[in-house]
């Protein structure tokens, strides 16, 4: 069985209002609906942050805007009779406009999940430890403002 290597990127995107995290849910090949963080393959020319922005919006809808690197997960599978060798580059990202859409034909459902259901919710024990340090990572950098590290805050006109 040949041996393949492939890299995508995703994000753990935070509500603008700092309560949830999007998810995808997909059918399994039993039928079941498994909730995992938004991530899809590098296009030619594209960096790993360009691929999570777009994966991002092109499977929940949401525009993100990456805050920090979380890190990468790596995992084996078998499709297609190919032994198949995946790296995940995963981002910290903020919503900054869109809306939830599961237009994505990929994806079956999508969903704002509250921070006290992630770890119930997600599928993949690698994507829950993700999540949660994520989620430390956030509380640590986010202002009391809401914004991001870096980011300079709207001035009281809106700009």
């Amino acid at each position: 069985m040949a041996a393949v290597d492939e890299t995508s990127a995703g994000g753990v995107v935070i509500s603008t209002d700092r309560t949830s995290v999007a998810l995808i849910g997909r059918l399994d090949r039993r039928g079941r609906l498994l909730w995992s963080l938004p991530k899809g393959h590098i296009e030619e020319g594209e960096t790993p942050e360009q691929t999570a922005v777009r994966e991002v919006s092109e499977e929940t809808g949401i525009l993100g805007e990456i805050i920090r690197p979380l890190g990468t997960i790596d995992y084996w599978f078998v499709a297609d009779r190919r032994r198949i060798h995946k790296t995940v580059h995963h981002f910290l990202m903020t919503e900054r406009g869109g809306e939830l859409s599961d237009e994505d034909v990929e994806v079956t459902e999508v969903a704002w999940v509250p921070f006290d259901e992630l770890e119930e919710r997600l599928a993949y024990a690698d994507e829950r430890r993700l999540v949660l340090r994520a989620l430390e990572l956030f509380e640590v950098h986010a202002s009391p403002d809401g914004t991001a590290p870096d980011e300079e805050p709207a001035k009281a006109d809106g700009s």
